[in-house]
């Protein structure tokens, strides 16, 4: 099974395949890029956020902690979980002074 493989159809899957080419893309564009897995809250949806090394970030849902995983691993990224480390502080500083 592949990437997002369990959305196989219809908008899910062309949904999974954009996922898959903008975090692709992100990675081949920006420096020291990792993995954060975040959970599922009330109103948001589990997702998977791409933090560079100078705190600029992308975030895109994901179907579940192992896809989001095995992705990670496909892009050479470190993986960690949000609930573990909690947010880089890069990224918080990043998007404070990138408010608008």
């Amino acid at each position: 099974m592949g990437i997002f493989s369990r959305f196989s159809s219809g908008s899910s899957s062309q949904r999974q395949q954009a996922t898959v080419q903008h975090f692709t893309d992100f990675v081949a564009t920006r420096k020291g890029v990792e993995a954060y897995l975040e959970p599922a809250g009330a109103r948001e949806p589990m997702s998977m956020i791409l933090v560079a090394r100078d705190g600029e970030w992308t975030r895109r849902q994901v179907p579940n902690p192992k896809e989001a995983a095995d992705l990670a691993t496909r892009l050479g990224l470190p993986f960690y979980e949000i609930i573990r480390t909690g947010y880089p502080q890069r990224m918080r500083e990043w998007s404070a002074k990138n408010r608008h």
